[in-house]
């Protein structure tokens, strides 16, 4: 059987040479010219002040919804306007999510422009969860929208499970961050699921990512905003210092536990006072071990994240052209030469590419670096906010992870009797 396997690879290898050489090479030292690179028509001035325009009105609804109307009808009804606007009629684009990547390359390249609406999706949405929470996500973003309509049967993540996958938004961050300054890829729009459901059409893999997160979320609410979404971070940071935050009741909580039923995202604090927990200084001093391990974390993560300079500079395409002539040169490959034959077709010496090539290795060797101490930094408050405890009377919202949904207002009795007095 192995002697199959081997016998079968090389004819599929064979193939694969004959397929790639089927078609004549172009001369291009025939008078060949480059063709202009076709570029999609810019969005209107116009167009663009009122995408701003509807998202200035749509986050300032939603606060006002959440935060003076306490409604969760009125919550769902934006986002129903949300998914319609900026998601199918607009094709989720530009979204706040991809913005990162535009404010990233604006910030390293002084050549770059920023677009109007790139800066004000990616500001606006920060501002108000700086001032009025995570409302942004509970009826505006055109992805969470998406999601909140399949949270049919929503079941509760293991504690551990959820922590561990609370990671992950991070890393993404750091990577697409990465990936944009050392202008490999804009890595969060490729990799989006959702937009290309809006726009029913892209690649098929990604496609099918998309509806495996739309079906997971009947079970785990919104799988993407909390477990993958890098401008979540962002949002979280900016939400736990917001000056008005929604609150579960009106007024008193009476400890009914109806709201974290309620709740399918697991973002209400349970209150813990009067419990049994460990002596204070047992607790000071794991805090101490944890703030002295941070340095270690930080520099340590950055060492690991500088040894993958040549995984992560593979996905530059001029590091990845630069990698295949000097192999082919190697291996002395002629008839596999394409590559090297259709750069110096365009005037370029070889010498130039492998500069060019080895100043982005050390591009991203830098970042690696940044990167690395960026998860090690995380990680290190991760841990060191798991060892702090704080003493909680009543039900309280996680302010960086509560989506200021409303959900949890209906199932307060309190919110029903002055909804009861109110209609009365």
């Amino acid at each position: 059987m192995r002697i199959l396997a081997v016998i079968f690879c090389l004819v599929m290898s064979t193939l694969t040479v004959f397929g790639e050489n089927r078609f004549p090479r172009p001369q291009f030292e025939k008078g060949y010219s480059m063709p202009e690179t076709a570029v999609p028509v810019p969005r209107s001035a116009l167009l663009e002040s009122l995408d701003v325009a509807v998202l200035v009105l749509a986050l300032s609804l939603a606060a006002w919804l959440v935060l003076r109307k306490r409604s969760r009808r009125g919550v769902f009804l934006l986002t129903i306007f949300s998914l319609i606007y900026f998601g199918f009629w607009r094709k989720g684009c530009i979204c706040s999510i991809g913005a990162i990547q535009n404010v990233t390359l604006w910030l390293v390249d002084n050549q770059y422009a920023l677009p109007l609406s790139a800066a004000a999706f990616f500001v606006l949405p920060l501002v108000f969860a700086l001032m009025f929470g995570r409302v942004f996500c509970a009826a505006v973003c055109p992805l969470g929208t998406l999601q909140d309509a399949m949270v049919l049967f929503p079941v509760k993540v293991p504690s551990p499970v959820a922590r561990a996958l609370s990671l992950v938004p991070y890393i993404y961050l750091g990577l697409g961050v990465l990936f944009t300054a050392t202008g490999a890829a804009f890595v969060i729009c490729r990799l989006d699921p959702f937009v290309p459901l809006f726009r029913m059409s892209g690649e098929l893999p990604i496609l099918m990512t998309g509806v495996v997160l739309l079906l997971l979320g009947i079970f785990v609410a919104r799988p993407y905003c909390r477990f993958l979404c890098p401008f979540s971070v962002l949002l979280n940071w900016m939400s736990r210092f917001s000056k008005w935050h929604a609150t579960i009741t009106p007024d008193e909580c009476v400890k009914c536990r109806l709201c974290e039923k309620a709740c399918p995202f697991d973002a209400i604090l349970v209150p813990n006072a009067g419990q049994v927990s460990e002596p204070r200084v047992t607790g000071s001093r794991r805090l101490v071990l944890l703030l002295v391990l941070l340095p270690f974390l930080v520099i340590g993560g950055g060492w690991a994240g500088s040894r993958l300079d040549v995984v992560f500079a593979r996905e530059n395409a001029t590091v990845r052209l630069a990698d295949t002539i000097r192999l082919q040169d190697q291996s002395a490959l002629n008839e596999l030469a394409f590559e090297r034959e259709t750069f110096e077709g365009s005037g370029k010496k070889i010498e130039e590419l492998y500069k060019q090539a080895g100043i982005l290795r050390s591009r991203f060797r830098t970042g690696g670096w940044i990167f690395g101490g960026f998860t090690g930094m995380v990680f290190g408050f991760f841990l060191i906010g798991g060892s702090v405890k704080r003493t909680r009377e009543f039900y309280e919202p996680d302010r960086g992870a509560c989506l200021s949904c409303a959900r949890c207002f209906m199932s307060c009795p309190k919110e029903r009797q002055r909804n009861k007095i109110i209609t009365n």
